[in-house]
C-alpha cells in the first residue's frame, strides 16, 4: 500500500464518479478528445476505452491508498452542502464494503470498452454508445460511493436509461420489448423505493447515510422502520433480482448485446444487493430483522427455482438458449447474497458480499464467452450448438448450407483455449473450492446455520437446507451444459472454430486471475468486508 494524502484520495474518488460523466460528454463532440483512430467511429470507441482505463487506474490507486488498519473508516470523504433547505449534501466517501465493488465496476466497464473497440456490436453509431456505456458507469460508480440517501436514489437510477437504450438499439432478437419490461419493472420498483427513503429521511430528519447508520434506527419507531424496509426493499429486490419479481433479467440478457449483459450482472445486480447491507441493515435493524425470514425464505426459492429453470434449460430438446440459462444462474447466485444478508450475522454478511464480488467476475466472464462463441457460431441456441446428428453432415454433393456445419459440440476440439475457458467459468460457477465462487456460498451457508440470535434457528437451519440443495442442482446444470458444448468427438467434416483471439485474451484473461487469486486467498476481500461489517451490525459506521 502507499501513503496517500487525504487530498488527493478526495479528488481520486471525485474523478471516479465525475470522470466518466465528462468523458460522455466528450464522446458527444464533433471531434473527441480521444486518440486518433482511422475513421471517427475507431476514433470514439478508443476514447471510450482511454476513458475508462483512466477511471480504472484511479480506482487501483485509491485502493492502493485506502488505510487497509482501518477498513470500518470511511475515507476519501467529501461532504459538501447541496441543498440546505432539505439538508441535502453531496456526501462521498468509501469503506471496505464500497472499495470492492467501486474497483470491479470499473474494472468491467474497462474491459467491455475494450472488447468492444474490436468487436462493436451491431447498432447505430459508436458515438451513442460509448456515451451511454460511460453514464452507466458513472451511475454504478456513484451508487458505490455517495453517503446520501437522495444521491444514492439519483445514482440509482441514473443506470436505467443507458441500460435500456443499449439493449434497445444494440440488442439482439426481441430487444424493444426486453427493453421495456426492463424500464418498467425496475422504475415501478423505485418509485416505492424512494417513498421508504424519503420517509427515513424526514422522520430522522436527515438523509446522511453515515449518521443515520450510527444512530442505528433510534430516532425511528418500529413502525416506521417495518415501512420504510418493506418499500426501500422492493425496490432493492427488483434491481437485484429477487424472486418473483425476476422475471425482467432473462429478456434483458437475451436480448442485450455481450457488453450490456456484462455490464448488467456483473455491477448493475450489485446496487440492489450494495442498498440491503448499506441502508436497511444499519439505518432500520429492527424492521430489517422482521423482515429477515421472509427475505431468508425468497431467496432459497429463487435458488431453487433459478437451478431448475436452468436444467429444464440444459434439457436435450429443450431450445435452450445459453445466455438464457446463465440469466436464470444469476437469479440463484444473487438467492445466496439474499440468504447471507437475512442472516444479519458477520459471517453471513461477509458472505454475501464475497458472493457478490465472485459473481461479477464469474459471470461476465461466462457472458463474454458465450457472446465470442456466438461471434463465431451466430447462435447461443443449445441445440444447435449440440453436434450434429449425421443426416446433417455435408454431402458430397455440397446441397447442404456450409455454414449449418461451424456449430456444434465437441467446442475442446473446435476451439480449445475457448472451451477450456467456457470450463473453467462454468465450475468456478457451480461453487469448486478454490475458486472464487466457493467462498461467498460456503459463508452464507454457515451464516444460515447459526443466524442471528433473535432469528428462529430452526427455519434458518432448513433455508440452509434447501440452499445447500441448491448447489448440488447448479453443478448439474453446468456439467450439462459443459458435457453438451465442450466434450464430444468432433467430425472430421466440420471445421475448426477460430480460437481466443488477443482482444478476447485481453478483456477475459483479468477476470479469469482474479477468480483464481480470490478463490486461494480469500483474506484479500474479508480482510476489507469484515471490519466494516462487524462495525456496521454493531451499529452504524465512524
Amino acid at each position: 500500500m502507499i501513503d496517500i494524502s487525504e487530498s488527493v484520495m478526495q479528488f481520486l474518488l471525485a474523478f471516479v464518479v465525475v470522470g466518466p460523466l465528462l468523458g460522455a460528454v466528450a464522446a458527444l463532440l464533433p471531434a473527441p478528445p480521444g486518440l486518433k483512430g482511422k475513421s471517427p467511429e475507431q476514433a470514439v470507441l478508443r476514447h471510450g476505452v482511454t476513458v475508462t482505463g483512466a477511471i480504472l487506474i484511479a480506482a487501483i490507486v485509491l485502493a492502493l491508498g485506502f488505510d487497509h488498519d482501518q477498513p470500518s473508516k470511511m475515507q476519501a470523504t467529501t461532504d459538501i452542502s447541496w441543498i440546505p433547505a432539505l439538508d441535502v449534501r453531496i456526501h462521498l466517501g468509501i469503506d471496505g464494503i464500497s472499495l470492492p465493488l467501486l474497483v470491479l465496476t470499473a474494472l468491467l466497464t474497462f474491459l467491455c470498452a475494450l472488447y468492444s473497440y474490436f468487436k462493436m456490436p451491431a447498432g447505430p453509431s459508436p458515438k451513442a454508445f460509448v456515451a451511454l456505456v460511460l453514464v452507466l458507469e458513472s451511475g454504478t460508480l456513484a451508487t458505490f460511493a455517495v453517503l446520501d440517501l437522495l444521491l444514492f436514489f439519483l445514482a440509482f437510477e441514473m443506470v436505467l436509461i443507458p441500460m435500456y437504450f443499449l439493449i434497445a438499439r444494440w440488442g439482439g432478437e426481441g430487444r424493444t420489448q426486453a427493453a421495456w419490461k426492463f424500464i418498467l419493472f425496475t422504475l415501478l420498483g423505485s418509485v416505492v423505493m424512494l417513498l421508504g427513503l424519503l420517509l427515513i429521511g424526514i422522520k430522522a430528519g436527515t438523509f446522511d447515510m453515515v449518521a443515520l447508520a450510527t444512530d442505528n434506527g433510534r430516532s425511528l419507531t418500529t413502525s416506521v422502520q417495518v415501512i420504510a424496509v418493506l418499500s426501500i426493499g422492493i425496490g432493492l429486490a427488483v434491481k437485484t433480482p429477487m424472486w418473483p419479481l425476476h422475471s425482467w433479467l432473462p429478456d434483458a440478457h437475451t436480448a442485450a448485446p455481450t457488453v450490456g449483459s456484462v455490464l448488467l450482472a456483473g455491477v448493475l445486480l450489485k446496487m440492489g444487493t450494495y442498498g440491503f447491507v448499506r441502508i436497511l441493515l444499519p439505518i432500520a435493524p429492527d424492521g430489517f430483522r422482521i423482515f429477515a425470514p421472509y427475505l431468508a425464505a425468497l431467496a432459497v426459492v429463487g435458488i431453487i427455482y433459478g437451478s431448475l429453470a436452468c436444467l429444464a434449460l440444459a434439457k436435450q430438446g429443450a431450445k435452450g438458449d445459453l445466455k438464457r440459462l446463465i440469466a436464470y444462474s444469476s437469479i440463484g447466485h444473487m438467492g445466496f447474497v439474499l440468504l447471507g444478508i437475512a442472516t444479519t450475522t458477520p459471517t453471513g454478511v461477509n458472505g454475501a458480499l464475497f458472493a457478490n464480488i465472485a459473481h461479477g467476475l464469474i459471470t461476465g466472464l461466462l457472458f463474454f464467452l458465450v457472446g465470442g462463441l456466438k461471434d463465431r457460431t451466430g447462435t447461443t441456441d443449445l441445440d444447435t450448438l449440440s453436434l450434429p446428428s449425421p443426416d446433417r453432415h455435408p454431402t458430397t454433393s455440397g446441397s447442404a448450407a456450409p455454414n449449418q456445419f461451424q456449430t456444434g459440440a465437441a467446442l475442446y476440439g473446435k476451439a480449445p483455449r475457448l472451451g477450456g475457458l467456457l470450463a473453467f467459468a462454468a465450475v468456478a460457477s457451480l461453487g469448486l473450492p478454490g475458486l472464487a465462487g466457493f467462498w461467498g456460498e460456503m459463508l452464507a451457508l454457515f451464516g444460515a446455520f447459526n443466524p442471528a440470535a433473535d432469528l428462529s434457528r430452526p427455519a434458518f437451519l432448513t433455508f440452509m437446507s434447501i440452499a445447500a440443495f441448491g448447489t448440488l442442482l447448479t453443478a448439474a446444470y453446468m456439467l450439462v451444459v459443459v458435457r453438451r458444448v465442450c466434450m464430444g468427438a468432433l467430425p472430421q467434416d466440420v471445421p475448426k472454430l477460430a480460437d481466443v483471439r488477443s482482444y478476447e485474451f485481453a478483456a477475459w484473461t483479468p477476470l479469469v486471475a482474479l477468480t483464481v487469486v480470490a478463490g486461494l486467498w480469500p483474506k484479500v476481500l474479508l480482510g476489507l468486508t469484515d471490519p466494516a461489517v462487524q462495525q456496521l451490525l454493531a451499529g452504524g459506521t465512524r
